[in-house]
């Protein structure tokens, strides 16, 4: 059923959409770190801004690192030469949006979880100011850790491990043969997922060293790729995210995840004191890349002379022996190699799901032309997706709701790469109303972009019809070569359904479970959301809630362009 807007309504039109844009307008890039810069209030004082205080950005897997680290260097009380305290204040950010803190001048230091994103803020500052000069200047490591497999111990014992290595293509064939085996990545655009699908790039192309831009384009190759990705059941969220939703949620419906070893520790040094199930480590038998966690100086006009002695102090202080014992307890492998990963507070241990030994084959991060070629590449091996946008067109969503939100689901749609994605809209208030229906976005992309502009607010609130049309649609269509994904935006309360919320459950979990895995993300917008009734249909599928107010706009943005 369509619904057709009449005269007189062009006003209501301005809300249901509005938090969608007010949750994806700041973002250009899975649920997690806010991208306000505000110092972190977590281990680490804040002290008065002076010439002598460095502000450092730091990626979100190091905060208990990081907390620690930049307490135990202003606790010396080290002062420069005119007296100044030596002083280090901290903001953690993800790395894509630490880049464009670095180019506005935010922080006077950076270390993220990759180097492969000093090179990318590199290019970034040399097009943006026409300069040669590099803004990454000194750069130091302090800590590294290889990419691996998270497996649950029982599923890594039934594939063999570590009796027998495990390789991409014991992944790729144990999903081919077992429906109900879920493993994911994240997507090229975080570290462990860009260094994960180098891996497999280097896989396919049979080489350790020198991958090529050649390489990565060889049909065979592609087709290498392809073939595991498309075995992923879905993407999303960085790897600190979901380990933490495993902590809080349980094991959930995956097996296996990509992420850096020492998140494996952490996992099972959190999960221990619980009795909670443990996760090992798989090194790809083909070989590992690794998150190598520098810490760069940023060569910014009005870095002073203090806040640079600040940062070769802070550098000395991280790269000593204490601190890089204090580094292993975490779980990085420390860059000081006397230090050795046995003893008795070390945790590389098989009772922590790691194996010190490994990885025995160390892959060469490629130049930048090739990793970004990858990046690109990516978009067409990943397994697509089927996406229905499921939009509260009620009365409580007139007005600047509707406006905002319409400006981030045009945003949403252009950031998809390619037109392979299917993606369809529909609206819910008194009814549902279909507005575009699911297809390949090179036949759809203008039609979507129409409905988008049409949409208007007015009426009640059918929220759990408008989850079971779109629900029922991906099941008849069974298309399980895809992702298949639901986004509901919604402000208000339930009031207008004719199924109720305990057998839409009830369907989602049994046909979950037997029929096409669909999962559903649920936006909610103002106080007046049901919570529990969002997190209820959400947490059935598999997905997740979140509230769509300005602090997580980035990061809502980005898991939804993730899996789409």
């Amino acid at each position: 059923m369509k619904r057709r807007r009449t005269s007189g309504t062009i006003s209501v039109l301005a809300g249901l959409l509005g938090l969608l844009a007010a949750v994806f307008i700041g973002c250009c890039s899975c649920w997690g770190v806010f991208d306000k810069l505000v110092p972190s209030s977590k281990g680490t004082p804040t002290p008065a801004r002076s010439q002598a205080t460095l502000r450092l950005a730091y990626s979100p897997e190091k905060e208990p690192l990081i907390n620690e680290l930049v307490t135990g260097f202003n606790a010396l009380g080290l002062t420069t030469p005119d007296g100044q305290p030596m002083t280090v204040e901290t903001v953690q950010l993800e790395p894509d949006v630490m880049i464009q803190g670095a180019l506005a001048g935010d922080f006077q230091a950076m270390t993220p979880d990759s180097s492969i994103w000093l090179d990318q803020l590199d290019r970034a500052w040399q097009e943006q100011t026409g300069s040669e000069s590099p803004l990454v200047g000194q750069t130091e490591r302090y800590a590294i850790s290889p990419i691996v497999i998270a497996m649950w111990a029982d599923v890594a014992q039934s594939m063999g491990y570590p009796a027998q290595p495990v390789g991409w293509l014991d992944i790729l064939a144990r999903a081919q043969s077992d429906p109900n085996f879920g493993w994911s990545h994240p997507s090229t655009t975080t570290a462990s997922g860009l260094l994960a699908t180098l891996a497999e790039f280097y896989a396919g192309a049979g080489k350790t060293r020198g991958l090529t831009e050649e390489d990565v384009q060889r049909q065979a190759t592609l087709d290498y790729v392809a073939a595991i990705e498309k075995t992923v059941r879905h993407y999303g969220e960085g790897e600190w995210a979901l380990v933490q939703r495993l902590l809080s949620g349980g094991r959930g419906d995956l097996d296996a995840f990509i992420c850096q070893e020492q998140l494996v520790i952490y996992y099972n040094q959190q999960a221990g004191a619980s009795g909670g199930p443990t996760l090992v480590a798989v090194y790809p038998k083909e070989g590992s890349l690794w998150e190598d966690h520098p810490l760069a100086l940023l060569e910014t006009p009005d870095l002073t002379a203090n806040q640079r002695l600040v940062f070769g102090r802070f550098v000395e202080y991280l790269q000593s022996p204490e601190t890089q014992k204090r580094v292993l307890t975490h779980g990085y492998r420390p860059t000081d190699l006397s230090i050795p990963l046995s003893g008795p507070d070390s945790p590389f241990s098989s009772a922590y799901g790691v194996d010190p030994t490994q990885p025995q084959t160390a892959l060469q991060v490629p130049g930048p032309a090739v990793v970004q070629v990858v990046q690109d590449v990516w978009w067409y091996t990943k397994r697509h997706t089927n996406v229905y946008l499921v939009v509260d067109t009620s009365g409580s969503m007139e007005g600047e709701k509707l406006e905002s939100a319409q400006e981030a689901l045009r945003i949403f749609v252009e950031q998809i790469k390619g037109d392979l994605e299917r993606v369809g809209l529909i609206e819910f208030a008194s009814e549902v109303y279909d507005v575009v229906e699911m297809d390949e976005l090179g036949k759809n992309r203008e039609a979507l972009m129409e409905g988008i502009d049409g949409l208007w607010a007015g009426g009640d609130t059918a929220l759990l019809d408008g989850v079971q049309v779109a629900y029922d649609r991906l099941q008849k269509r069974g298309d399980t070569e895809r992702i298949n994904a639901i986004v509901v935006m919604t402000d208000g309360l339930e009031n207008n359904s004719s199924i109720d919320l305990y057998d839409l459950i009830a369907e989602i979990e049994e046909k979950n479970a037997q029929g096409v895995p669909v999962v559903v993300f649920c936006i909610a917008y103002g106080d007046d959301a049901d919570m529990d009734t969002l997190r209820a249909i959400a947490e059935a599928s598999g997905g997740d809630v979140r509230r769509g107010d300005p602090e997580t706009i980035r990061q809502l943005y980005k898991i939804l362009s993730t899996y789409f």
